[in-house]
């Protein structure tokens, strides 16, 4: 059984922050108060989550809303700051797929260190290998640090490695572009393919047509906490309807 459980989840950044005249001299100033006095930012507020095997969950919300937040939370590159957060499951993160790989190293040995850095063990990372490269299409350049790669090619081997693992737990932040049109093509129905055969998949996206036909469930963050969660034609009109809402609302600010 695979499952997600977040029980009052909070997750607290302290940053460095600069202020600026406009925020000392303009009361209410948003970029001055979007902060705590001690300089932390809380990216996700009492959030209490739980998905369950089957489940395909859309995540929306506007930039700086917690979607990529929560995401390396359930991928555990970051702590909950408080609550409890449970993750059942083998997870493939597909998201900031430059993490573990190591520029002055070639691209076998990258291959190598992300798949172990994905969960899978020496000996079957060494299996998959041949089979990676194939799929990456890089030939003699795996041979190469990948300092030199072009950011297709870096994209293709992390790509490559990033999908040849089947998850439990799929984490998704939109879809991935690398190449040309043939590889695109290609890695297109390896997402299709991986997305069907997950347990959990969940998806942030900025588009409602896709959280509405790709998945059975869809969550809408705004500053952090959950403001609706359910079936997705419901969540996402109703969180287009917000923001024709606030444009109002900034309008007359």
């Amino acid at each position: 059984m695979s499952s997600i459980i977040l029980d009052h989840v909070d997750l607290t950044f302290k940053i460095w922050r600069e202020k600026r005249i406009k925020d000392i001299l303009v009361p209410g100033s948003r970029r001055f108060n979007e902060f705590g006095t001690d300089g932390t930012v809380r990216a996700l507020k009492d959030l209490e989550l739980s998905v369950g095997d089957g489940e395909r969950v859309a995540v929306v919300g506007h930039n700086g809303a917690g979607k990529s937040s929560l995401l390396k939370l359930l991928a555990g590159i970051y702590p909950p700051t408080s609550g409890r957060c449970r993750v059942e499951g083998r997870i493939s993160s597909m998201f900031e797929l430059a993490t573990g790989f190591e520029m002055e190293l070639n691209g076998w040995d990258n291959i190598y260190l992300r798949g172990l850095m994905l969960g899978e063990t020496p000996g079957c990372i060494k299996r998959k290998m041949k089979e990676i490269a194939e799929f990456s299409e890089l030939g003699d350049f795996l041979n190469m640090p990948v300092k030199y790669y072009s950011s297709g090619m870096f994209l293709r081997l992390a790509f490559s490695v990033s999908t040849a693992i089947e998850p439990d737990i799929l984490l998704l932040d939109e879809v991935v572009a690398a190449g040309d049109a043939a590889f695109i093509e290609k890695a297109r129905k390896r997402m299709d393919r991986m997305m069907d055969t997950a347990k959990i998949m969940v998806y942030v996206t900025h588009s409602m047509q896709q959280a509405v036909s790709m998945c059975d469930r869809c969550v809408w963050l705004d500053r952090g906490r959950i403001m609706m969660d359910g079936e997705p034609r419901a969540v996402t009109d109703a969180y287009m309807k917000s923001l024709g809402s606030r444009g109002m609302d900034d309008e007359g600010q």
